[in-house]
């Protein structure tokens, strides 16, 4: 009999091990999931950070052709275009 009594005990004693452990791992788990978390939104506002400079560049380099630059002068020109032909498209809408 005082062996079952050691098997029992052996048992509780290992499934409170494990109980233990599975707590553990829960609090690890929601720790990496915050964590995560929080990575993903560093990394979306990096990600629109980088878009505003991007666009913010392209207006500098867009001002710069259009101020007599040399470089990216056919740039300037077919954007000139497009806008020019945005607005003949409008012209042509409200004229309808």
């Amino acid at each position: 009999m005082s062996e079952l009594v050691q098997i029992v005990d052996s048992l509780e004693n290992k499934i409170s091990k494990l109980l233990h452990k599975l707590d553990l791992l829960q609090q690890a788990n929601t720790r990496l999931e915050t964590e995560l978390n929080t990575s993903k939104s560093n990394q979306n506002n990096s990600q629109q950070t980088v878009s505003e400079w991007e666009e913010k560049y392209n207006s500098l380099k867009l001002a710069n052709s259009m101020l007599g630059s040399n470089t990216n002068k056919t740039e300037a020109k077919l954007k000139i275009n497009t806008l020019i032909r945005e607005l003949d498209h409008c012209i042509a809408q409200l004229a309808e």
